[in-house]
């Protein structure tokens, strides 16, 4: 299998998160704020488990010329998933004071704690980070192709449209891992239902939960927000159905959607919101 050569740098962000964000921070809008927010407060203990993940199936393959672009891309990922942990840990920490709970990082702990205990092989633990990593991929491209953040505070925007650019980037490698690794089709699509089912889950459990925490919850507004941001023109299961249906494919590949030119392209425009760390 040829790996791409692709770049992978860690960029630090020009956001400053000490002083927080107002809590309707998505433009007064309730619905979109507490999903955002949902969505974050699930990354610091997810991302931990596909750096491990990701890091121990690597260690699994020979260190030798034909793997050498595979291992610099893990490490490059690796480093990546660092940082967006890191900046959403500062994120989580604010929705904190603003008296949000968030549930959703102790659910994906149990389940980190649950592959340790039952000795989940490396194979399985990159098949789960790669299905992640392609709900990830689509939902980062609709956010950076259909305006998701339009009207948010300035600086939540750069936050996940550089979130959504990086995750554009990377978005094949746990993929690629697997394949080296030996992994098939049955087991892949398998974790991927498994994890699609989990993601949906909680994510608007939470999202629930933030909402009632917020007193939002019962509002008029609130629920037709969330109708057009999952049913609407560029709604959320208008934009991404399709592709997220693609991973079932029997040849399937995160690359058959070549899209990382937009991802580069909010990258290159905001040049001045980020720097090279390595």
């Amino acid at each position: 299998m040829t790996i791409p050569a692709i770049d992978l740098p860690v960029r630090k962000l020009a956001v400053d998160l000490s002083s927080g964000f107002a809590r309707h921070w998505h433009g007064g809008d309730a619905y979109r704020s507490m999903h955002f927010n949902a969505l974050s407060m699930s990354f610091p203990v997810g991302e931990q488990f596909f750096i491990d993940s990701v890091r121990t199936g690597a260690a699994t393959l020979p260190d030798d010329a034909a793997h050498a672009p595979l291992h610099t891309l893990v490490a490059q990922f690796i480093g990546q998933e660092a940082t967006h942990r890191h900046l959403h840990g500062l994120y989580n920490r604010h929705l904190e004071r603003q008296n949000l709970r968030n549930r959703w990082q102790g659910w994906a702990q149990r389940r980190v704690d649950w592959s340790i205990a039952f000795g989940l092989s490396p194979l399985n633990l990159v098949a789960v980070t790669a299905a992640y990593e392609h709900l990830t991929a689509v939902f980062a491209d609709a956010l950076l192709r259909h305006g998701w953040m339009d009207g948010a505070d300035e600086q939540m925007q750069i936050l996940w449209h550089w979130h959504a650019s990086e995750e554009t980037e990377h978005k094949a490698v746990a993929f690629d891992l697997y394949r080296a690794m030996g992994g098939g089709n049955l087991r892949r699509v398998a974790w991927y239902l498994y994890v699609f089912g989990i993601f949906s889950l909680e994510s608007g459990v939470q999202t629930l939960l933030n909402l009632k925490r917020d007193g939002s919850l019962l509002r008029s507004r609130t629920w037709i927000s969330a109708l057009g941001f999952w049913f609407g023109r560029n709604g959320q299961l208008r934009r991404c159905t399709v592709p997220l249906l693609h991973y079932l494919r029997p040849g399937f590949h995160p690359d058959n959607d070549d899209n990382r030119a937009v991802a580069a392209q909010w990258l290159d425009d905001n040049r001045q919101r980020w720097s090279r760390v390595k």
